[in-house]
């Protein structure tokens, strides 16, 4: 039995970190590459990793991982003692990204549209294992089988938390938490009055609702409540790759110890942010001391 369930994205990845004197360049230029980091990205795996070292027992599922990628995604992951007994390794497909991070971006290529766009490359979720836990994460980018996963969660009166999802679809409208982001917001809802985007959510959504802004106020709320404004930690980042991929992971862990709205988001605002302090994605995501000692020294 799990404490976490996790089925969605999980990307090898290779970091790039310009020299701070560079900034990406614009086309035709330069730039110096001063460090390179083999990593595991994806927003099941960054959570993933996260509730690991927050002390809980984390299952991970979802996209196949190609044959060539096998040993670096199992050697990088295999130190958080995360159950990858679900993980499918295949002769083909699988997604891989490199990312390219200066002081004050992060540039990502890699082969999602065509992930996306092509036949299917990922499990179907395992009704079995959400039975068994106690909360899922579930990722979006599976279609049918993404929402079959919230539905199992449902049937089975598991919670989850997922992110990125519209308003109109029951893998928001059922989620004990959803997080919503600009890269969601800037495609589906590019134009709209977002204070009418964050109402619909908590009109048509069951549970919390979050909307995030990078560094600037998040906002949060509930059916029936006025939304509420939260300022993140202020830090200097090294690497903000992961970072919405671990307050979501994060939120996960609120939910489950049973703490109130505020002190979810703020446990989570602290995790985003040590995580934002590290490089490369989630890699070195803190333990539970250390987010504790962070808000103290904080506050």
């Amino acid at each position: 039995m799990s404490d976490v369930y996790l089925y969605g994205m999980i990307s090898p990845s290779t970091v790039f970190v310009l020299r701070k004197d560079f900034r990406f360049p614009a086309a035709n230029a330069y730039a110096e590459i001063a460090e390179t980091h083999p990593s595991v990205g994806g927003e099941a795996a960054n959570s993933a990793i996260v509730l690991a070292r927050l002390g809980l027992k984390t299952k991970l599922d979802g996209n196949w991982v190609n044959k060539r990628n096998a040993d670096k995604v199992t050697g990088l992951l295999s130190r958080y003692a995360i159950d990858l007994s679900r993980v499918s390794v295949k002769d083909n497909g699988g997604t891989e990204e490199i990312v390219i991070t200066d002081s004050d971006s992060r540039t990502v290529f890699g082969n999602y549209a065509a992930f996306h766009d092509g036949p299917k490359q990922w499990n179907d979720p395992s009704e079995e294992d959400i039975r068994e836990t106690r909360i899922a994460c579930i990722d979006p980018y599976f279609h049918d089988e993404s929402r079959r996963a919230a539905e199992l969660c449902v049937e089975c009166g598991k919670p989850y938390v997922t992110l990125d999802s519209p308003y109109a679809d029951p893998l928001a409208q059922n989620a004990a938490a959803v997080v919503v982001s600009h890269e969601l917001r800037d495609t589906a809802y590019r134009g709209a009055d977002m204070r009418a985007v964050f109402d619909q959510y908590l009109t048509r959504c069951a549970g919390l609702v979050i909307f995030t802004f990078g560094s600037d106020c998040l906002w949060f709320a509930r059916r029936g409540e006025s939304p509420k404004t939260y300022t993140p930690y202020k830090i200097d980042p090294v690497d903000t790759t992961g970072a919405g991929d671990s307050f979501r992971g994060a939120i996960a862990y609120g939910l489950l110890q049973g703490w109130d709205d505020e002190r979810t988001v703020d446990f989570a605002s602290a995790v985003a942010a040590l995580v934002c302090m590290t490089i490369p994605h989630a890699l070195n995501a803190p333990g539970l001391e250390e987010v504790t000692a962070f808000i103290k020294a904080k506050r």
